[in-house]
């Protein structure tokens, strides 16, 4: 064979390997954005309610299978651990897909730079968003 017939060929087969690689990542990228739509109004319901003392309307922001797990008491000490009322920022990271379930870190931070990360994983119920789990991320 002849040599640039050979580096022709390849030079094709790498172009197309990565022209597949950015078709599948901007529809992955594109199906993301479009499941996780939602989400975002969510949390600032949920921290609204939290600031301003609705702890059951938050509450009702879980699912049942939060709710199975987590009764109303064990919330209000989990929130009361958190000592939220010293956060006054809320930034949300990049959302991950796992099965069916969005995961979103939301980081809270002081005036003095100081950070809480939370992990909140959420679900779809009745075309509806709730949140499943609330837990501090482990460390890497």
């Amino acid at each position: 064979m002849d040599v640039g017939l050979v580096r022709d060929i390849g030079s094709k087969a790498l172009l197309a390997g990565a022209g597949a690689l950015l078709l599948y990542w901007t529809i992955s990228a594109v199906k993301l954005v479009l499941s996780a739509r939602g989400i975002n109004p969510l949390i600032k319901q949920f921290f609204t309610q939290v600031a301003s003392g609705q702890i059951d309307g938050a509450y009702l922001l879980t699912t049942k299978n939060y709710r199975s797990h987590v009764n109303r008491q064990q919330f209000i000490r989990f929130l009361a651990g958190l000592q939220l009322n010293k956060y006054r920022n809320l930034k949300s990271g990049r959302p991950r897909l796992q099965e069916d379930q969005v995961i979103l870190t939301v980081k809270l931070k002081t005036d003095d730079k100081d950070e809480l990360p939370l992990d909140f994983t959420f679900s779809k119920i009745d075309e509806a968003w709730r949140i499943d789990r609330i837990q501090k991320p482990t460390a890497a």
